[in-house]
């Protein structure tokens, strides 16, 4: 984690790390589900104008929506998680950074939101779902990983997608980040009520195939798809490419040709 800074955990197992080279102050659990690179991808993609609103589907510790408010300090950013005890994590986190007059995070499920959330409401919706479809694979060993990684039986990504759908307004977009072996089940989600779909693969490195595709399409459109040139994450020595740093520490976007200007 590019910038991380740990600090010992607290009486309630959290500790604090810091993403974006410094600039984001998020704690999350010492043992469970920890940030990875792919949620800072994610808000990365992300192209709001300013008092826009946009959703964080699964947002865990908060990792995407505290980068995201980082970079655009004139959105607005509400988010779900369906475990109560990392919601309120990423709540504190949003205070920690002084963003909770911006950063509305509940604890709620795709099949059974919070009401706050407003159906068609969010310019922008966001989401970092589970990876792995049960019976898959194993799951991992702490619950709270499990939960991560591993959809449940009541959630699919057509789930996944249906709700994003529905929370963004007519032409808002939605971004998705996912594992690359199922481009084809996301895709395939989207028929018929979203188009102009644009796919960003991340690289490992060069010549190597791509584990991760960021998504993002417009609602109620029926634009062509693009597959883009993508990003290389590491270069031969292992270290981060100069443009996947630059992501990581908060100097640049992901500014993705053909996906559209700000919503």
């Amino acid at each position: 984690m590019t910038g991380a800074t740990p600090v010992p955990a607290g009486t309630d197992g959290a500790g604090e790390d810091r993403l974006l080279g410094g600039r984001v102050r998020i704690l999350q659990p010492r043992d469970g589900y920890r940030v990875a690179i792919d949620p800072i991808f994610l808000a990365a993609v992300v192209a709001a104008r300013p008092g826009a609103t946009v959703l964080d589907v699964g947002c865990g510790t908060g990792a995407a929506a505290l980068c995201l408010a980082a970079r655009l300090p004139d959105c607005r950013i509400a988010g779900i998680e369906i475990q109560p005890d990392i919601a309120a994590l990423a709540r504190r986190s949003a205070a920690l950074n002084g963003w909770d007059d911006r950063i509305e995070l509940w604890g709620g499920d795709i099949a059974d939101p919070p009401a706050e959330l407003t159906p068609g409401g969010y310019d922008w919706v966001m989401a970092n779902p589970p990876y792995l479809a049960p019976g898959r694979a194993d799951p991992p060993p702490q619950p709270g990983r499990a939960r991560a990684h591993m959809e449940s039986a009541a959630a699919g990504l057509a789930d996944w997608v249906a709700f994003a759908l529905a929370m963004a307004r007519r032409k808002g977009r939605i971004a998705f980040i996912h594992r690359a072996d199922r481009i084809a089940e996301l895709v395939a989600a989207l028929q018929g009520a979203a188009g102009d779909i644009t796919l960003f693969p991340l690289w490992p490195a060069a010549g190597r195939a791509a584990k991760r595709v960021v998504l993002v399409a417009r609602k109620g459109t029926r634009g062509p798809t693009r597959l883009l040139s993508g990003l290389v994450l590491h270069g031969a020595d292992g270290a981060y490419t100069p443009e996947a740093e630059a992501v990581l520490s908060g100097a640049a976007g992901l500014e993705l040709e053909g996906a559209g200007g700000p919503v």
